[in-house]
């Protein structure tokens, strides 16, 4: 099905199902523990063999020699496996150094031998016995040091650098104006689930079931690492216990895994230890953003810069923290440039909303000071400097654009009108008390997604995509709309997600799964609505698919009957045209916080939220929510605790484990409270939808620190906001 016109009137808009609040239907394999995750394939693999990964132990350099002896005559050792004895192994396309490295180092932690034994212990034993010897280079692990070395590189969906007008001349000229740095630090995904896989070969086919948010790119890139044809290769995910990004890709379980069953002639499972993701895996680059704003006294913005500095492996990409600037306020002279300096840290790439999260945590801060500069309210200068066109292409309008209701109807529900006008003005027993507001915003992304869709005899859907849910409810929006195309209840839909033998999905990353995913749903339902009123002899047009029939005129049959014994299959796409280019397609929202610090240590403890959120129809109220306060929850992460401390001598991370890098529990959230507006999008997709998973944690981190501010007074530009930065610099305690 291509989709190149704007939606109209269909079967979804009955909003029978779709629309609802709906329980996940996965929620009871989880809470039961019975849900198949990669690790745990008992059923598919009995009696597999171990494998641990031995890193490298320096960050630059190469190795000299490898000593296996005391490792091959360790107790149950089946193989070990290094890159000298691996036979040709290529590079992925979405990998940036190998994940198997030797003789030369590109990073701390890569991975240079897997010791494959009996058991879980006596490979990890093994491992530790194999002596490595090295030949250190100097590395470059300092991104302030290395900045201005950084070259332009384009990022997912952009240039590096865009230009509008005259900038240096409008922005000299301004009568008010910011000019500020700001910097924040490398962050981990830090998921529950660790990276894990279990292979098995049979002949020269390989299956492996692992934890991958991305079933068909990480098929391809892993038969084009073993150079093996790619329908040689089965994955199998089904269930994902999180990943925020860093399973986006082909990583070094799956590949290890891979090559360790091949060489023990067996089944092997493997997990990455926790500072083996923190250091082999990828993280969020850390960013120095620079803002300059220029306006008029009445605070219409004349003049907006946005530049931004990361760092990667050499041939990695930016952190593109600039992007949302580009489309987010009116200004008539604008520019921004995204540079990379190449740093010899693990790889960084892409963390839930890459560069939306971390580009908002400066450019809302920046906003709110200048609001401060011209005696505005921060909600009020916002407003002044929406667009609802493209403000580098004017004559491109966006497709939906509420923001200023978001930021008005959060000022309403908040109480807004409360918050102090002058900062430090609030205190409740030893907290100074401030309020925070920050805007949201995502791109709303477009790819081909595809379905099969089944009609038994019995009258059950099932539906099969290479669709993954990695916790945020593929299974469920799915089901809701094979339920609603189909006219059934939702008991009478299965789905199957996850596996490479499936239609190929858009996959979950970048907010696009659930609008695109569900699209291909809808795609192979018209279909099979088509081949069911064709076998009945209806005309299609007229037919009513509900509660279970098939309705034309005063004619109604069952659905199973339709089916007949051999039942009916529908196999399509959604295709997309060009609307997305006539149109800006982007979701919006608005971060309202509360936060205390208290007066004597400077402790910040966040007392509420409220996210506003405008992102296209919602196709399940209950699990959208859900996705919105978990990002909510990590955008406090972001702004108060998150940083992975980099050792700046040796180039690694050094809290690379759940204990040392601090992410919020249960005591840090308060009451989270989120509001969806009416809004469909007859320009994205026949489901009318987008997607809000990364939406909800854009802007938190800004809303934090202006909430800070706005409780102390105090300014701080270098996250996380924690409380050395504040103490002392606090008023004295009276």
């Amino acid at each position: 099905m291509r989709f190149d016109t704007p939606a109209t009137t269909n079967p979804i808009d009955q909003l029978k199902i779709i629309g609802k609040p709906t329980d996940r239907i996965d929620g009871p394999l989880k809470t039961t523990g019975t849900a198949p995750y990669a690790y745990e394939r008992h059923d598919a693999v009995p009696d597999p063999a171990y494998g641990a990964v031995v890193g490298a132990a320096i960050a630059k350099g190469r190795i000299a020699a490898i000593d296996l002896a005391d490792a091959k005559a360790a107790p149950g050792v089946l193989a070990i496996v290094t890159a000298e004895t691996a036979g040709a192994l290529a590079k992925g396309r979405f990998n940036v150094a190998r994940l198997l490295g030797g003789p030369e180092i590109e990073h701390y932690h890569q991975a240079i031998a897997v010791v494959v034994a009996q058991t879980f212990e006596q490979a990890r034993a093994a491992a530790a016995l194999v002596r490595v010897t090295y030949e250190p280079a100097e590395g470059r692990f300092d991104l302030a040091a290395e900045k201005d070395a950084g070259k332009p590189v384009a990022g997912f969906g952009g240039p590096a650098d865009t230009k509008v007008g005259d900038f240096a001349g409008a922005f000299a000229a301004a009568p008010v104006q910011l000019d500020a740095t700001y910097a924040t630090p490398d962050q981990a995904h830090a998921m529950m689930e660790p990276h894990a896989s279990t292979a098995a070969w049979d002949g020269d086919r390989l299956t492996l079931w692992t934890s991958n948010q991305m079933i068909d790119w990480n098929t391809g890139d892993l038969a084009r690492t073993l150079g093996i044809a790619k329908d040689k290769v089965r994955l199998v995910s089904p269930f994902i216990g999180g990943g925020f990004g860093s399973k986006l890709f082909l990583r070094a379980d799956a590949l290890l895994a891979a090559i360790g069953a091949r060489a023990a002639g067996r089944p092997v499972k493997l997990a990455l230890t926790r500072p083996f993701i923190f250091n082999n895996t990828t993280h969020r680059p850390a960013t120095i953003q620079r803002v300059r704003i220029g306006a008029t006294p009445d605070g219409r913005i004349t003049a907006l810069a946005h530049e931004s500095w990361s760092g990667n492996l050499p041939g990695g990409g930016p952190e593109a923290a600039v992007f949302q600037t580009r489309l987010l306020y009116a200004a008539a002279n604008r520019l921004t440039a995204t540079r990379v300096a190449e740093l010899d840290l693990p790889e960084g790439n892409a963390m839930r909303a890459p560069g939306e999260a971390p580009g908002l945590m400066a450019l809302e801060i920046a906003m709110d000071e200048m609001a401060e500069k011209l005696g505005l309210d921060p909600i009020e200068f916002r407003i002044r400097n929406d667009t609802q066109v493209d403000p580098e292409d004017p004559g491109r309008p966006f497709s939906q654009r509420q923001l200023v209701e978001c930021l008005r109807t959060g000022a309403e529900r908040f109480g807004w009108s409360r918050r102090a006008t002058r900062p430090g003005g609030i205190r409740d027993g030893r907290w100074l008390v401030g309020m925070g507001v920050a805007v949201a915003f995502r791109n709303n992304l477009l790819t081909r997604s595809a379905a099969r869709v089944r009609l038994d005899g019995a009258g059950m859907i099932t539906v099969e995509t290479d669709m993954t849910d990695i916790g945020t409810g593929s299974y469920t929006i799915i089901a809701q709309t094979a339920a609603e195309m189909m006219g059934v209840p939702l008991h009478k839909v299965a789905v199957r997600l996850g596996d490479s033998s499936f239609p190929v999905s858009a996959g979950s990353g970048g907010q696009w799964g659930a609008n695109n995913a569900t699209s291909g749903v809808y795609a192979a339902c018209v279909k099979l609505r088509e081949a069911v009123a064709q076998t009945l002899g209806f005309n299609s047009a007229d037919a009513v698919f509900a509660d279970g029939e098939v309705r034309a005129g005063n004619r109604s049959v069952p659905l199973a009957e339709a089916a007949g014994e051999a039942g009916l299959v529908a196999e399509d796409a959604i295709e997309y045209g060009d609307l997305g280019k006539k149109y800006q397609q982007s979701t919006f929202g608005a971060h309202f916080v509360e936060a205390g610090v208290d007066v004597a240590t400077g402790e910040i403890r966040v007392r509420r939220m409220l996210a506003v959120c405008a992102a296209g129809r919602i196709l399940n109220p209950k699990s959208a929510r859900s996705q919105v306060i978990g990002a909510m929850t990590m955008g406090v992460g972001a702004a108060l605790m998150e940083e992975l401390a980099v050792d700046r001598r040796a180039g690694f991370f050094v809290n690379h484990d759940l204990a040392g890098y601090e992410v919020p529990v249960h005591a840090d959230i308060p009451h989270q409270e989120v509001v969806f507006l009416d809004e469909t999008d007859p320009m994205s997709s026949p489901m009318k939808a987008k997607g809000v998973g990364e939406l909800g944690i854009c802007g938190v981190g800004a809303a934090v620190a202006n909430a800070v501010h706005n409780a102390t007074g105090l300014r701080v530009r270098d996250y996380p906001v924690t409380l050395d930065k504040l103490i002392d610099r606090l008023p004295a305690v009276g």
